[in-house]
């Protein structure tokens, strides 16, 4: 007589998870051989993702840098307006 202390959805749970690991695990074994085959084509792989991350990175910062150049630019020609005698009010629950 066999006892189980779990439900069917536990047991298929568990294989799901093992066959996932089983994929990965020869997915990582079929990368490792293709790199150990290929070097130079994955070093060139490489190289061009690096490359392209950079550009896209620098084309982010030259926009950044624009938008703030022109920010700074619309600040300059606001007139600047100052208020006297201005009192800010803020409510403490001290003050009672």
């Amino acid at each position: 007589m066999v006892f189980r202390y779990y439900s069917n959805a536990l047991s298929q749970a568990s294989r799901s998870v093992a066959s996932a690991i089983m994929i990965v695990g020869l997915l990582l074994i079929g990368f490792g051989v293709l790199i150990a085959a290929l070097p130079q084509f994955f070093a060139y792989l490489a190289a061009g993702v690096f490359f392209v991350a950079g550009l896209g990175c620098g084309v982010t910062a030259i926009k950044i840098f624009w938008a703030q150049s022109r920010i700074d630019r619309a600040a300059e020609n606001e007139p600047q307006v100052y208020r006297e005698n201005v009192r800010i009010h803020t409510h403490h629950p001290d003050d009672l």
